[in-house]
Parts: C-alpha cells; structure tokens; sequence
C-alpha cells in the first residue's frame, strides 16, 4: 500500500507498505483523506525529533476495515476522524478526564508498519499519510456519515487543538478580547473558537495581508499585520492572547500584550532547547502563561461536539481545506504549505 515515509534525510511517497492485522483494542481503519500539519514538517525539518524510519501524518479520518477483540464502539463501515491520543484510559490523568497528560500516550512509538520485512515507527500513534493504519480503540472517534472526510480529517489535530485550547484551556469567556498571533491552520481554529465562546474583540495579527479575508471569515473582529498595533485596538491590553507560530519573540509579543489576569497561550512548536525571555516583574498583576497540548482535549467527548457544531453552520471545516492533494503530490502538497498557499493541504487516497 502506498504511504509517506521519513527515513531521516528526506520525505517520499512509497507503494511497498505493509502494515499489521488489529489486535486486542486496535482498529484497522482504510485512511480516505489525512491533513497535512505543520508538525509533520516539524518532524522532516528535525524541529520535533523522532525515530526513523517513520509513517507520517496524524491529522486523518476514513473507513473501519476491521476490529480487534473488545472493541465495540466502532465497528467496521462506521467513519471515523482519528486522534493522536493513545492514552491509557486507566491511570489518574485519564480518570481526571486529562487524557493529553497520559503518561503511557507519550514517548513509546509503536512500530505497526513494515517494508521488505522491515518495521517503521508510527508518528504520533497515527500515521494517517497511509492508506490503512492500525490506532487504539480510542483514538478512532465515530462521526456522521454525512460529513465529508477530507473536512472530518481536520477535527483531529487542528480542530481539537486550536479550538480546544479556547474551550478547555483558556476557557474564554463571554464579551472577553482576544489576540491571536499567526493565523495558519491552528491560528484560524483559534479564531473560530474565540467566535464559539463569544468573544466580543477578537484580533487576529499575521505578516502576510493576503490571510485578512479568511481570518475575518473565520472570527476575526480585526486584522493586523504587526503585533505593534494591538495596542490601538486593545488600549489595556488583551485577556487571551494565543502564539500561534513557534517563534520566541513572538512569545514575548504575546506575554507583552496581557491586559490585568490576562493569559498568553503558546501553542506554536518551538524548536526543542529555544529559550524565551519575559519580564517577570510585569506577571505580578495576576497574568499567566499556559503551555496546551492538542487543545488540552478529549477526543471521545469533543471530536462529537465539533461534529454537532459543523453541522449546525458555528464551525467551519469545509473552509479550512484550500486544497487537496493525491498522496502522489506529496512534494507539492509541502511546497504549497511552506510558501503559506493553503490553509490546510489534506492528501487523498
């Protein structure tokens, strides 16, 4: 079968995959479409280090082919979005309702996919840049038939995070104000989440001007090219302001920018030893600084939810996908999302 394969040096497409049968709480699931995310070019870049040779992709959704033992919550022809969280279900963070701080989730890549006998690591216990891949039960969410799978792709990683990091991490409020800096695929779920939980100012700030139209059509209330004019907007500064981009200085925009028990939210992907420098003394009015992880979500709870608010016309999907690509453009695919053609790529099979 064909898939995306990272062997260290470079990124191709390959047709000689093979991948295991499901076992016990796994689910083999036929990929129909799978976004393609900046952290799959974090990985090809070394901004995210993981063992190679690896199946890329995290961001995808398609077909139930088959389950394994006690596995009853899909079965096989249900849809399905997948999530990148194998969390345990069993230990204190999952009880919590905290699945994205599962410790057995992180740092143990499985190895379900095998060329010329050969096995290949599984990026984030997905891989979805595979025609089939084997996930745990958990991780494959049933959703509507009715939704498209090329838009449903989107609710597993850019949805869940940027959305999620407004509902469950900021937990904006109400007729707050907000400042979203760097409106690519996160950026712009952030902007539509910040409209879901009525933000009344939402400003969204990106270098390139030519994002303006979509950012407001997402939720923005304002559009800035340079963090240096929120101030106009925002005199006091901002409740929520959420780093989208992965840049240390602007880590410290964001910080700079707090109104009074203001939040910045850093969900851009540093590379892994930058430092960012802040003045603490300008913390002491009650401000705070959040790290979030996948928009701090539960996927069994939220994927459904988002679905629901899709399918009532207050979430956009359809929007997010500016274009789509064959598995076999792959290269074309990357090219298009480094030089910020497309909000989100989603690769087909």
């Amino acid at each position: 079968m064909r898939g995306v394969v990272f062997d260290g040096k470079q990124a191709r497409v390959v047709d000689d995959l093979e991948v295991r049968p499901p076992g016990p709480g796994e689910v083999l699931v036929a990929v129909a479409a799978a976004g393609l995310c900046h952290s799959d070019l974090s990985v090809i870049d070394g901004t995210i280090p993981f063992p190679v040779p690896v199946v890329l992709g995290h961001e995808g959704a398609g077909v139930v082919e088959a389950v394994g033992p006690g596995v009853t919550h899909v079965v096989p022809g249900d849809h399905v979005a997948l999530s990148t969280l194998a969390n345990c279900g069993a230990c204190a963070d999952c009880d919590r309702g905290r699945p994205t701080m599962c410790r057995k989730a992180i740092g143990s890549p499985g190895r379900p996919f095998s060329r010329d006998g050969n096995p290949l690591y599984q990026f984030a216990s997905n891989s979805s840049f595979a025609e089939r891949t084997v996930v745990k039960a958990v991780q494959a969410v049933r959703i509507p038939k009715d939704i498209p799978l090329t838009s449903a792709a989107l609710m597993g990683c850019g949805v869940l995070t940027g959305v999620g990091a407004v509902l469950n991490r900021a937990r904006v409020g109400r007729g707050e104000t907000v400042v979203v800096i760097g409106t690519g695929g996160i950026g712009l779920n952030v902007l539509q989440g910040a409209r879901i939980a009525g933000a009344l100012t939402i400003v969204a700030v990106d270098t390139n001007p030519a994002k303006e139209e979509v950012a407001r059509r997402f939720g923005a209330t304002h559009f800035l090219t340079s963090a240096d004019g929120v101030r106009d907007v925002l005199p006091t500064g901002a409740d929520h302001v959420f780093e989208c981009v992965g840049h240390t200085g602007l880590v410290r925009a964001a910080i700079d920018l707090l109104d009074r028990h203001g939040q910045a939210i850093l969900l851009g992907m540093t590379a892994p030893k930058a430092e960012a420098s802040f003045l603490p003394a300008a913390m002491f009015l009650d401000k705070s600084i959040l790290g979030c992880r996948y928009g701090s979500s539960r996927p069994q709870r939220d994927i459904p939810l988002y679905a629901e608010l899709y399918r009532s016309g207050r979430l956009l999907l359809d929007e997010l996908v500016t274009a789509t690509y064959p598995v076999e453009e792959f290269a074309r695919a990357v090219e298009d999302a480094e030089r910020g053609k497309v909000a989100r790529g989603v690769l087909t099979f």
